[in-house]
């Protein structure tokens, strides 16, 4: 997840007063796209999960 300006072929979302945008290509291939907000004792951050696929295999282990 990073900062950008929207370019010609992104799909647009406006939720809760931020918006985001993602390639449509992109979008297609990895849809539905979850974005939540976490807050916990170990700290804060945002949990992205789709069905996008990286192609990796973890046998027990963690994926980044």
């Amino acid at each position: 997840m990073s900062l950008d300006e929207a370019k010609e072929g992104d799909k647009i979302f406006k939720e809760d007063g931020v918006t985001f945008l993602i390639e449509e290509q992109l979008f297609e291939q990895a849809k539905p796209i979850n974005i939540d907000f976490l807050d916990s004792d170990r700290g804060s951050g945002f949990s992205i999960t789709s069905n996008l696929s990286t192609g990796a295999s973890c046998d027990g282990g963690c994926c980044g």
